[in-house]
């Protein structure tokens, strides 16, 4: 556009070396463009019909555009179309004040990159010029590809699609006058749980509404049309009226098309000058209304509908990954940026608009930029049962449970699976399921603290987005199902390894494992998730625990409940079975990782050790015990609680995680529990959390006893011994080992 001014063109701002390329003035600049509309010491627009306004968001949508295309068009990769369509969303979402905006849209990163840019956050990790950001740009320590823990401002990571809406609910759940909104795009609306995951949580918790999905609706996904790309504007808002939305505002760029452009979703960065600021205006428009909406009491969706690729390189899905090839001595990637290349002066207001929205940098006002006052706990009262006892593990857990959540108000405990069925109706009896039928017979009342809809990615997602937005929680699943949800966790647990910030830990608890679940078949034996946990362990912040009694698990949830910004994922049963440890040895065991259950006086035949995950698992253990012991053998049982503490440190990535733990059990204190003539490496799942103990033992002979696949089966006693985990099989394989 050409300048209506012959004015001296004032110097460039400092943080904009290595902007490639400027333009002329806009038209009216001088008259629209002279001062920044949020003025120094405000912290948002003061009416969102101002013209004044709508031609500074306008402004900010074009910054947002060229910085997204230049920084990804810097490293020939990223992805610039996604987050294009949505930029005067986002920036009448910035001139407004509501500035804890969450994504659950990855490829969206370098445009929620830019904005932290341009509010200046980004110079908490002294990136303060635009060289700086091309330079960091996809690089170790640096902006990575999709948002993470690590990234000044930004309140959540954006890994799996789905995930975004968990992270405002929470965050609309521990700050009731703050608007949270999610920004969601096509391939999100084609996750199962998105829209239905919102709709449990209003069912739940009417009175939170501070949450705002805000729809980038632009009728492609990455490599092709989107599935609801067919949608009619009506069928789209009857899909989000249908899961519980009362206000839906849609603003179709469409509706502004002065040139003539063919299809339903429109650029509107090929409109007259006009109608581009007339489209700006309505976003802005419909945005305030759906956020004052949202916070006075209606659960509200915005939905921008607008062309993939707005105002980039190119449009459609084509528009969505820069390749190799698209950098920016390129002449398309050259004619995007100069098509949205704005003047030095208009840099400069879009720099101080967005560094004043919300009262300052996002990195320095965002919720998640700071801890949230947790409120202390009392020491959990535990119960100490008696060796040789019998008890039920989880429901001993669950006792403390219901202590935390009397103590923590904010304490919230979610799962899909009913925590009666799984031995825990302790925890309804104290805190009650939440639901706004109040019913006695079934511990329900509107108040309650146990979240309970039955669906594993809306309990995982909301008990981790608390933690990682500084509250306690807990997750409680089968672990047969847990996988459905762990997504999530994974998550959240890699985001809190680079958190800037101190925050609880991610607590979850699997029960009903593999051999518990009998009758109901191989769709309810599944400890493959165990699997993950044995790799994630190796990120340096991640501690699953096998409590092996009642008195353990009690200890491994306090444990688990006082640790900050790690992944806890405990392991138990639900059945009665026998105590081994006392409370205090229970204790050194979660502490130091391991722990000796029984130990030989003495045997002529050599020394088995049984390095054992687990709690039923070790009823055949037991078994094969006697046995050996009587064919002459002495055999030690070290139960494998806290398998972290087992690795060497040069095998984790400790050191680099946030709150490092550097605890790991010394060679004289391993050596005299897992030495030995033969070592058997024994679990009811998979044999991947005994990593660290294979990977130390000097034992000359070793093997593996665990989970083969499910079937169906009547008994834990059947199903082990399908898996062949039986005492029979221990005795075979131990004396061929030991010859």
């Amino acid at each position: 556009m050409t300048a209506n001014t012959a004015e001296k063109i004032p110097p460039m701002p400092a943080f904009c070396q290595g902007i490639q390329h400027f333009g002329d003035a806009w038209p009216d600049f001088d008259r629209f463009g002279d001062t920044a509309v949020i003025a120094t010491g405000q912290s948002a627009i003061q009416d969102a019909a101002d013209e004044k306004a709508a031609y500074q968001t306008l402004l900010g949508a074009d910054a947002l555009r060229y910085l997204t295309l230049q920084v990804t068009g810097s490293k020939g990769s990223g992805h610039p179309g996604g987050f294009a369509s949505s930029a005067e969303a986002h920036a009448a979402l910035m001139m407004l004040g509501h500035t804890n905006i969450v994504t659950e849209v990855g490829h969206h990163a370098p445009g929620f990159y830019s904005s932290m840019f341009l509010d200046s956050s980004l110079e908490e990790m002294g990136i303060r010029t635009m060289d700086d950001m091309m330079q960091r740009f996809r690089e170790q320590h640096g902006l990575l590809g999709h948002l993470s823990g690590a990234i000044p401002g930004l309140l959540s990571p954006a890994g799996p699609l789905g995930q975004g809406q968990h992270f405002a609910m929470a965050g609309a759940y521990l700050h009731r006058d703050k608007l949270f909104p999610v920004t969601i795009g096509d391939g999100g609306m084609g996750e199962p749980y998105v829209l239905n995951s919102m709709m449990h949580f209003h069912t739940a918790y009417p009175d939170i509404t501070n949450f705002l999905p805000v729809l980038i609706w632009n009728g492609y996904s990455q490599e092709h049309h989107s599935m609801v790309s067919l949608h009619s504007n009506a069928q789209m808002i009857g899909y989000w009226q249908g899961h519980g939305f009362e206000e839906v505002i849609l603003v179709d760029a469409k509706d502004f098309d002065d040139s003539g452009q063919q299809g339903s979703f429109v650029d509107s960065t090929h409109f007259s000058f006009a109608g581009r600021l007339a489209f700006a205006k309505a976003v802005l428009q419909g945005v305030d209304r759906a956020a004052r909406s949202a916070l006075g009491g209606k659960l509200t969706a915005f939905i921008i509908k607008q062309l993939k690729g707005t105002g980039v390189h190119t449009v459609g899905a084509k528009s969505h990954n820069l390749y190799p090839a698209d950098t920016l001595d390129q002449p398309h990637i050259i004619e995007g940026l100069k098509r949205r290349a704005l003047s030095p002066a208009a840099w400069q207001i879009v720099r101080d608009n967005f560094s004043h929205a919300g009262g300052g940098p996002a990195a320095k006002t965002v919720v998640t930029e700071h801890e949230l006052e947790l409120t202390p706990l009392p020491k959990l009262a535990m119960q100490a049962f008696d060796k040789g006892a019998k008890a039920v593990p989880s429901t001993a857990m669950g006792a403390l449970v219901a202590q935390v959540g009397q103590a923590d108000a904010r304490f919230v405990v979610t799962n899909a699976d009913g925590n009666e069925a799984s031995a825990m109706k302790n925890i309804n009896d104290a805190l009650k399921i939440r639901h706004p039928t109040q019913d006695p017979l079934y511990n329900q009342e509107p108040a309650g603290q146990v979240y309970e809809p039955l669906n594993e990615d809306a309990c995982a997602g909301f008990a981790a987005a608390l933690a990682l937005f500084g509250s306690r929680a807990l997750w409680l699943s089968y672990e047969s199902f847990a996988i459905n949800g762990w997504p999530i966790v994974q998550t959240v647990t890699q985001a809190m390894a680079e958190l800037r910030r101190k925050t609880p830990s991610v607590v979850t608890m699997f029960t009903a494992g593999a051999l518990e679940q009998g009758r109901n078949g191989w769709t309810h034996q599944r400890p493959e998730i165990e699997n993950y946990f044995g790799a994630m362990m190796r990120n340096g912040n991640m501690y699953p625990l096998f409590p092996c009694d009642a008195n353990c698990i009690q200890v491994a949830y306090e444990y688990a409940t006082n640790s900050f910004n790690k992944g806890m994922a405990i392991i138990a049963s639900k059945s009665p079975l026998p105590v081994y440890l006392s409370l205090d040895e229970a204790r050194h065991a979660v502490e130091e990782g391991a722990a000796t259950l029984y130990e030989s006086a003495s045997g002529a035949q050599g020394t088995v050790v049984f390095a054992v995950t687990g709690d039923m698992i070790l009823l055949p253990v037991f078994e094969a015990k006697d046995r050996l012991e009587a064919a002459g053998y002495r055999v030690r049982i070290v139960a494998v609680v806290n398998p972290r503490r087992l690795y060497r440190p040069g095998d984790i990535a400790w050191d680099t995680v946030a709150e490092p733990d550097n605890r790991f059990m010394d060679d004289d204190h391993f050596n005299a529990l897992f030495d030995g003539d033969v070592l058997l490496a024994v679990s009811g799942g998979p044999s991947a959390p005994l990593e660290p103990v294979l990977l130390r033992t000097r034992a000359p002979r070793r093997d593996t006893i665990c989970w083969k696949r499910g079937e169906t089966t009547a008994s834990p006693a059947e199903i082990m011994a399908f898996n062949g985990i039986t005492a029979d099989a221990m005795v075979e394989r131990a004396r061929t080992l030991q010859g």
